[in-house]
């Protein structure tokens, strides 16, 4: 599992962002700001079980991935390194309030990932956000001393990485009994779970985190014109 793939690893309680209404216009005009990418309909993940984790989001639907209503606004997050001890994953299905600006043809849900580390390291961590022309870049981590979370999880719809490690990895498992994390999926769903994961290289297009602790050493917010390195 050690070869260039697509990954996931997710829910920490990401900063709040800024309000989007402080952001200046851009040529474009703010009815950007609700504009969401395409959705791919199916979800790459751990790199031996590619195909099983497409069934794993088709099995998962009416899951809620998160306890909110999400913005619909989707942030990017790349690290050079996650190195997690306890993982879990399955599929789930975030949704937006009701007649959200930003659900586009989704119709205000979107199938995910669910990736859940119990104790992690993130080295160089970089999360971004497009409102609407402008980017809110965070940065944390660099140098010797890496962002750290605990219990987070992370809702994405895309998840790469350059190389993947899974020790002692489950394939197949009901989500609704792992015990390498403290965050359980819904019964009867697909899930996969690991003592420990390690990736490189990591790209996360995201919707939603939570975590119950979130460390940032050497945080730095800003609005520029890129977001972070893909």
């Amino acid at each position: 599992m050690a070869s260039s793939s697509d990954v996931t690893p997710s829910s920490g309680n990401t900063p709040d962002s800024p309000e989007s209404a402080s952001v200046p216009e851009t040529s474009e005009g703010p009815a950007r700001r609700g504009r969401v990418r395409a959705r791919r309909a199916a979800v790459m993940a751990v790199p031996a079980a590619a195909v099983t984790a497409a069934l794993a989001i088709l099995t998962a639907q009416g899951a809620l991935g998160v306890q909110f209503a999400i913005s619909g606004m989707p942030f990017v997050v790349t690290a050079d390194k996650l190195d997690g001890k306890g993982f879990a994953q399955y599929g789930s299905l975030d949704e937006m309030i009701p007649d959200s600006p930003n659900q586009g043809d989704t119709g205000g849900q979107v199938l995910v990932v669910t990736s859940v580390v119990k104790n992690g390291k993130l080295t160089n961590l970089c999360q971004s956000v497009d409102l609407g022309g402008i980017q809110l870049v965070l940065t944390a981590g660099g140098g010797d001393t890496p962002v750290t979370v605990k219990n987070l999880a992370i809702d994405s719809d895309e998840i790469k990485g350059g190389n993947a490690t899974f020790n002692n990895i489950e394939i197949g498992r009901d989500s609704s009994t792992f015990d390498k994390v403290e965050q359980k999926g819904p019964k009867g769903v697909y899930g996969q779970q690991a003592d420990r994961v390690v990736i490189t290289d990591l790209y996360q297009h995201n919707y939603a985190a939570t975590a119950a602790i979130f460390k940032l050493p050497d945080l730095h917010m800003r609005f520029g014109d890129k977001g972070c390195p893909q």
